[in-house]
């Protein structure tokens, strides 16, 4: 065989792998029916960040998966913008399409975005419905594709794409599991109603239920103690820096590796509820 059949014949087989892998990718996800378009009403359609609104009669195609999800997975970033829901767009946050979305399953969690030479961690915090639309409840616009990962300012800001191309392009996606060394510390009960008289949570600036297992800023961290384990979210800090004064109502500053957790992340562990509080 000469040389230049046998260059000929890998490029075929290349290609060839090319094919037979966007098809597997494409296969796995099919279709799960499909919506007519509706007009709008005088001034409903939201056509922020040039989002498209839904056309009377055009039926849209609508997804409850995407594609699986890898260490290298292609997806399509697009532009939003999540300031009225309190994430403001000097955030790296997105929503995900419905499948990736995984019923709230990655709320909350880091997804690494590769595009444009860069890489950029964001938050998860919506989903984009790939299973409806063309009504009020979506903007009447049209259900989102499968594979879209829908990206605040901050994410195109930090992917360098120059502004006047914001809006639509292909990246690729990561969603690693943290699989860090195991660190030790001293888990304390800690109340976090507003009842208490403590402050808001500095993560949120909300108030949570005692029920609610809270214990890095709204990532999740994995409690493992009396042979069992749960997953805490975190929205506070232990002030190790600070304390003996009114702000901190005259408690001493906290321990260097304290995980102050609520009275569910307690019970979460099986822990008998007079012994909460102890070391463990």
């Amino acid at each position: 065989m000469t040389a230049s059949s046998l260059k000929a014949s890998v490029l075929l087989l290349c290609v060839l792998h090319l094919t037979y892998s966007l098809d597997v990718e494409a296969q796995s996800c099919r279709p799960s029916g499909k919506i007519e378009g509706r007009k709008p009403p005088p001034g409903q359609c939201n056509q922020e960040n040039d989002s498209d609104c839904c056309v009377q009669g055009k039926f849209y195609t609508t997804y409850t998966c995407s594609p699986p999800v890898s260490t290298n997975t292609r997806a399509v970033l697009t532009l939003n913008s999540f300031q009225k829901g309190g994430d403001g767009d000097d955030t790296p946050v997105v929503a995900l399409s419905t499948g990736w979305f995984n019923r709230r399953g990655r709320c909350h969690k880091q997804i690494k975005i590769n595009g444009n030479g860069q890489s950029v961690l964001a938050l998860v915090v919506d989903e984009c419905d790939s299973t409806m639309g063309c009504d009020g409840d979506h903007d009447y616009q049209p259900p989102c594709r499968n594979n879209i990962v829908d990206a605040s300012k901050a994410v195109w800001k930090a992917l360098g794409v120059p502004e006047n191309d914001w809006g639509e392009t292909d990246i690729t996606l990561e969603c690693k599991e943290n699989k860090s060394k195991k660190d030790y510390f001293l888990l304390k009960t800690h109340q976090l109603r507003k009842r208490d008289g403590g402050g808001s949570l500095k993560c949120d600036n909300q108030y949570h239920s005692d029920d609610t297992p809270v214990g890095r800023c709204h990532k999740q961290i994995k409690i493992n103690g009396n042979r069992q384990s749960v997953l805490a979210l975190v929205v506070d800090e232990c002030d190790s820096t600070m304390g003996c004064d009114g702000d901190y109502d005259y408690l001493p500053p906290c321990h260097n590796n304290i995980v102050y957790a609520s009275k569910a992340v307690w019970k979460a562990l099986g822990v008998l509820e007079n012994d909460w509080g102890k070391r463990i």
